[in-house]
């Protein structure tokens, strides 16, 4: 049975596979990924499943690396009628490109998507959620660019991303774009992070639906949710090379991902960022 609410909550995923994230770019180039047997196509067919039996449509934040060598899932996903998104090419930070670098590797993405759709995209999400302080002028590029809204900001205090006092809730920039942030949940005195990714795989599910509807009951706006195809996959590689710290941030729970998730899209009414949000081109 759904949720009592009646809100409209965004589901989202972030098209990449286990060897682009952040957390192993210390290890991974990315001229080491040609080196590596994809397995996102894989994943994300099954997400594809998993949001049919539910009858749930999304925004997929597609990895242009992705949608290159890719096409036809990239053609299935929106033809299976979900939203697609930009989040840009090679998964590099925006805060460790200048702003031609970054506008050469959101260019690259956005018009390789367009070409595919044969329709604009609108939507963009940062790697590592890296627009913040040091980069504000990447809104500007992404409006030059034809962007409507991005998601690019989470917040949080992190050691890899975080804008701890920017708004929390969706807003329109100065630059005239949509910001949606990730979300997060006022409690302690503290902001804590609830969007997904990580922290759901981390969190007790039951946790996670307290403070899904707590956050919805308190501040009366829609909830966004992330994730990776790569969280419901416990049978990839693991990089033992890796840091302890990063081995667990990737590999914790990834055996109840699934479940867990069957269990969020029950509970709670979803749809995609331009349905919940109301951004149009």
């Amino acid at each position: 049975m759904k949720d009592l609410h009646t809100c409209l909550n965004a589901m989202t995923v972030d098209v990449e596979d286990f060897f682009h994230v952040s957390a192993f770019d210390k290890i991974i180039k990315p001229t080491d990924w040609e080196n590596f047997n994809p397995r996102v196509d894989n994943n994300t067919r099954r997400l594809l499943d998993i949001f049919a039996r539910h009858g749930v449509k999304s925004t997929f934040f597609v990895l242009g690396w992705v949608a290159e060598r890719y096409p036809q899932l990239i053609k299935e996903i929106h033809a299976q009628g979900h939203e697609i998104a930009s989040h840009g090419y090679a998964h590099r930070r925006a805060s460790e490109q200048s702003r031609e670098e970054f506008k050469q590797d959101v260019v690259r993405s956005k018009q390789h998507l367009e070409d595919l759709l044969g329709e604009a995209v609108i939507g963009y999400r940062a790697p590592s959620f890296s627009i913040g302080y040091s980069n504000e002028w990447a809104f500007e590029v992404l409006v030059e660019l034809g962007f409507v809204y991005s998601s690019s900001t989470y917040p949080v205090k992190h050691d890899l991303y975080g804008t701890p006092d920017w708004p929390r809730f969706a807003y329109n920039r100065p630059e005239n774009i949509i910001e949606i942030p990730i979300p997060t949940l006022k409690m302690f005195g503290r902001q804590v992070p609830i969007g997904g990714g990580g922290y759901f795989r981390l969190y007790p599910y039951g946790m996670t639906r307290h403070l899904v509807r707590k956050y919805l009951e308190k501040e009366k706006q829609p909830y966004s949710f992330y994730f990776h195809p790569w969280e419901i996959d416990a049978d990839q590689p693991r990089l033992t090379q890796a840091s302890a710290k990063s081995r667990f941030r990737h590999y914790v729970n990834l055996q109840h991902t699934e479940a867990k998730l069957e269990r969020l899209l029950q509970d709670f009414n979803w749809s995609t960022m331009k349905d919940v949000y109301g951004v149009n081109a």
